[in-house]
């Protein structure tokens, strides 16, 4: 074990102070939640990454991931033709790619996961899988039902997750509602999965391993992370209980795959137009910070970096440290983290697959370390859909949402980067995962 392996263990320890040091009550601490939720963290990572029949697994899920995706292309490349070719790729035809292309190539793969995961809702796979690990986090952390099941669901979908405990919202404690925005913004959905594969399996292979294993980790890292946040003081109705999910099946497989492609189309829509609206803004916010940088560096003789990424990236450079990232690559890799809080975790995974096709980072574990921190939707728009999708929701408790809402944020990317120290503390260069 390497020295920025034990430096990942000690930031693993330390970021749930952190959360701790930020709570609304300081003297109420759930020491079941904390522990257990470490624990889980370890157990599982120790599976994927130690034992090697759980190695066996975690390649068998990379490969079956990637097999997937190529048949998630066939569409696009019936629709886009060259346009949908990866780079330094040829088709049947003797075509070759015209280089890479987001809206061609990445993003028209949400429509079809989307399809794929509502079939396995109709087949009751996933609700399966849900109550499977639901039942496991309110076993082991004593947790409420309803927002163990709620945070299991974020394992495999996004804000739909919130339908599951629908019948419940109206009634939960404002602990439980930041546990379900903070697992909510703590992961990324199944149907979005295929997005960041495909931006780094060239320069990562077994990338879709570590996204899944990464959304098994971040779970219990945002629900410890709430938990010290917001601590429970009252008492949740379903406290104790399993909670079977709230959802409406479709008539058919058929209708399930058309209406999960329309829902896709949607989502895609919605990463579209953010993606238009945010990275414009940020340009023109830059432009601003650019000027009134450069007339400040002038004259203090300084050479900060004053737009907006580089800000945050100075924000997070010490808990890039903590996590186990060596200091040659810190910053950048804060600058990328810092850079999804407020660009979304699309550009922030693009720029890591720049980095790295590039050649500036200097150590394997800084691209594994930050790959597993950006697998969550801790950034400003997706608290916007949060809020306003679970309020809708419950209209009575918009007010407390509301007020929840930038704490499940902090939540969320402290359990992030928690999700990052444990594959810091779990990296080894020389094996087939780490490659």
């Amino acid at each position: 074990m390497s020295f920025f392996n034990l430096i990942s263990g000690a930031g693993l320890l330390l970021l749930p102070f952190l959360a701790w040091i930020f709570s609304e009550n300081r003297r109420v601490i759930n020491w079941r939640v904390i522990g257990w939720g470490i624990a889980l963290q370890l157990l599982f990572a120790c599976f994927v990454f130690v034992i090697p029949a759980g190695t066996k697994i975690f390649l068998v899920i990379n490969k079956a991931v990637v097999v997937i995706l190529d048949s998630a292309t066939a569409g696009t490349k019936f629709l886009f033709g060259r346009l949908a070719l990866p780079p330094g790729t040829t088709n049947e035809a003797g075509e070759t790619s015209l280089g890479y292309f987001l809206a061609f190539q990445a993003l028209p793969t949400i429509v079809f996961f989307a399809a794929l995961v509502n079939a396995l809702y109709y087949l009751k796979v996933m609700p399966w899988l849900i109550r499977g690990f639901a039942s496991l986090f309110t076993r082991l952390m004593k947790i409420s039902g309803a927002e163990s099941l709620c945070a299991s669901s974020n394992m495999f979908v996004g804000i739909e997750s919130a339908l599951v405990v629908q019948p419940y919202l109206k009634e939960m404690t404002r602990s439980e509602m930041t546990t379900i925005l903070s697992a909510g913004m703590g992961t990324i959905a199944s149907t979005v999965l295929a997005l960041y594969v495909f931006t780094l399996q060239a320069e990562l292979p077994t990338i879709a391993g570590h996204l899944i294993s990464a959304s098994f980790l971040s779970v219990p890292a945002a629900v410890i992370m709430a938990k010290l946040l917001v601590p429970e003081t009252g008492e949740p109705i379903t406290l104790g209980l399993k909670v079977k999910p709230y959802y409406q099946r479709e008539e058919n497989l058929i209708l399930a795959i058309i209406n999960g492609a329309q829902g896709g189309l949607k989502l895609l829509g919605g990463i579209v137009a953010l993606l238009l609206a945010f990275l414009g803004i940020i340009a023109l916010l830059d432009l601003v910070l650019g000027y009134a940088g450069g007339v400040i560096n002038n004259w203090l003789g300084l050479n900060f970096d004053f737009s907006i990424k580089g800000i945050l990236g100075y924000l997070f450079y010490p808990l890039t440290l903590i996590i186990g990232v060596p200091p040659a690559d810190a910053l950048p890799i804060a600058k990328i983290i810092g850079e999804r809080t407020v660009a979304t975790e699309v550009v922030a995974y693009q720029h890591l697959g720049e980095l790295m096709k590039a050649g500036l980072l200097h150590h394997p574990r800084s691209a594994i370390i930050a790959s597993y921190v950006l697998c969550g939707f801790a950034h400003i728009a997706s608290l916007a859909i949060f809020v306003g999708g679970i309020g809708a929701l419950a209209p009575t408790r918009l007010k407390d949402i509301s007020e929840l809402g930038f704490k499940a944020l902090l939540a969320a990317t402290l359990g992030c980067l928690m999700t990052g120290a444990v594959a810091g503390l779990f990296f080894h260069q020389s094996t087939l995962l780490f490659r």
